[in-house]
Order: C-alpha cells, then structure tokens, then sequence
C-alpha cells in the first residue's frame, strides 16, 4: 500500500509542474508569455522560479524555496521524499499555502488530521504528480485533453491565452527546475474524483497518554484541540513529522539545515510552536513564511531559542520555577509555575512530555523570540 501511494504521490508530482506549465501561451512562445505573467505580480514563489539552479530535486528545490511547507510536510508524512528524491522524471503541481488553507476548510479538516489520514493523503497528493517532465511549452500543447496522474486518476488541461487551467485550479508560476523534473504552482488542491472522505475528528483526549517507555509504542496527543498519534520510536525530528501537527516547525528545521544536528543523539528538550502561533508570530514580526523560511539568520536564531540541551521532562521543568535555563544558542528562557500552568517566556506549554528518542517534546502557544533578533 505504502508503494502504491508513494507511487501516487510522484504522480501527483509531477502532474502539478505540467499544470504550471500550462498557465503559458498555447503556442511555441508560452513559455516566454507565462514568464511574463509571473514578473508582472512578483511573488515569492515567482522570484525562486527566476533564481533557482537546477541543483536539486523536486523535493530539494521545494524544501529550499521555503515556500511550500504544508506541501513537504505532506510528503514527509506520506513517505514520498525518497520515492520523489528518485531519478524521475516527474511534474509536480505545487499548492501555494493559500490553496492548502482553502482546501483544509472546504474539507472541514485540519493540517494536522490531513497529515494523520495518510490514505485521503496520499491520493491528493498522487494527484498532483504527472509520471513525465512537462514543462510549460509542452503543457501547452494539451489544450482540451485529459492526462492522468502518478495515481491513475486523470487532470483536465485548459488554455485561454495565458491563462492555463488544471481542473479548477490556475497555473501561477511555470517551470521551476529540478533536478528530476519540473515544478509547476497552482492557486488550488487538485481533489481526486475518488478521494476517500476523512475520517471524523476523534474527541479530545482528557489527559495526554502516560510515559511510552517501549520502542514502537502509540501515544495520543493533544495539539491544539486536535488529537494526534505519536510513534515513540523516533528522533525529536521524527516524531514532529509523524504527528503532522508541526508543518510549520518541521520546514523551518529543514530550511535551516537542523535536520541532521537534531536527530543526533541529544539529548534535547524542544519546545514546539503550534501553528497558531507561528502565524501569530510572523503577523507580529511582518514577515511571510517565506521570507522567515528564507532568512536563514533569523531562522536559527528563533530555532535555537527553542531548544534546551538537555532531557527535562515536565517533573523537572515544574523545578525551575523563577529559573532562567540556557538554550543551545546560548541565549536564556525564563520558567515560570503557577499552579499547573507552566510559562516559557511569554508562551504556555499547553502539551508536555512528547517523548522521543533523543529527547523530549513540550508544546507552546507562542513563538520564543530571542533578545537579539
């Protein structure tokens, strides 16, 4: 089953890149057309098209860009990275967020129950993947035709002028390179005709699952009134991913090349942002996910604000009351008890004791800003 939705997932891929492609003109100038179309909103997404190299792959390229984190959080949680970090060739058509935010609430879902129901996942995502580069003079060419996906489910190809259309949705940017294939974006998630409806929301658990202390172990979790399984068999990196509750998080890990140092033996205590309050953060600080993602600066230090270089379960974070405790990056958090409310900063743990194999999880409501940022 894993094979077949990775299988899918590349699909899907590559069928987003060739729907990109289509925004440009029908004829053997759409290439240059969908350019300028591009260059005359500048977007972030926009701007990466115009610099990129053709250095990585479609997994790479999106992961660099730091423009599409719902996106590679969706394919970590599907188990797609090696499948789509293959030779190819594919073409990806890639959601922006505000497609990803439309699509969860016509859904009714959350990111982190999309990311958790890895069956109605894996055949969006194959969905958006097409087994072929295609890049925009090509897609062009299919005006009116019908191409099927990585998934077996067929897209719809329209251009008027230049203007391309996969389904419903619109190819933003064109011809992103990669290494394997081609990256086209779109303003909306393609849902396959015979995607599976998701599952109910489970009930919020009353009390967070006790200690795991056997590898392999499945704990439920509450993040943000949404209740996740956990594996406990992973890094503080793994499990993030596994949850689907850290999209947000996990892409900044990524974008700031923290993946490796944080799956090391540690141990380490992080404190975990939810989403609701990187969105907060970013609104407070003026910035876009992907001008935070691609301030690499920046994006350290807020990331090593987060992370102590220690185990400390809450039993002994509940002993640093009026303490000031030191983060990787050197600079210093304030722990404050009352009762059993429990503050970093200015932020509330409001889940504790998400273990890992290298260290401990604790969640926050708000995003530990450093003195010096």
């Amino acid at each position: 089953m894993s094979r077949k939705i990775l299988s899918l997932l590349a699909a899907l891929l590559a069928l987003s890149l060739i729907a990109a492609a289509c925004g440009n003109d029908d004829d053997a100038e759409s290439t240059d057309a969908g350019t300028s179309a591009a260059q005359s909103e500048p977007e972030p997404a926009e701007e990466m098209a115009e610099e990129a190299e053709v250095a990585g792959t479609v997994v790479e390229v999106a992961v660099e860009s730091g423009a599409f984190p719902t996106l590679v959080a969706a394919v970590q949680a599907a188990g797609l990275v090696e499948t789509l970090s293959g030779p190819g060739p594919f073409t990806v058509f890639a959601p922006t967020e505000e497609a990803f935010a439309a699509a969860l609430a016509a859904l009714g879902m959350t990111a982190q129950e999309l990311l958790g129901d890895t069956e109605l996942l894996g055949a969006v995502l194959a969905y958006h993947v097409l087994p072929v580069a295609a890049p925009a003079e090509v897609v062009v060419t299919l005006d009116g035709q019908s191409v099927a996906t990585v998934g077996g489910a067929e897209v719809s190809i329209a251009v008027d002028g230049d203007t391309v259309m996969v389904n419903d949705a619109t190819v933003v940017t064109a011809d992103i390179e990669a290494s394997n294939g081609i990256i086209h974006v779109i303003d909306t998630v393609l849902i396959p005709p015979a995607a599976p409806q998701p599952e109910p929301a489970e009930e919020p658990a009353e009390e967070m699952a006790e200690e795991a202390e056997v590898a392999g172990t499945v704990v439920e979790v509450e993040v943000a009134g949404t209740v996740v399984e956990v594996e406990v068999a992973g890094t503080v990196v793994e499990v993030a991913v596994e949850s689907g509750a850290f999209p947000t998080l996990v892409a900044a890990v990524q974008a700031a090349g923290l993946v490796e140092t944080l799956s090391g033996p540690g141990p380490f205590t992080v404190f975990a942002p939810t989403e609701e309050a990187f969105a907060a953060a970013l609104a407070a600080l003026g910035m876009t996910a992907q001008e935070l993602l691609g301030d690499t600066e920046l994006l350290g230090a807020v990331l090593a604000y987060h992370v102590l270089p220690v185990a400390a379960p809450a039993e002994v974070v509940v002993t640093l009351d009026g303490q000031s405790v030191a983060t990787v990056g050197g600079a210093e958090v304030s722990i404050a008890v009352d009762g059993d409310t429990v503050m970093v900063n200015d932020a509330t743990v409001v889940t504790a004791d998400i273990e890992a194999s290298n260290g401990i999880i604790h969640v926050i409501d708000t995003v530990l800003i450093p003195p010096s940022s």
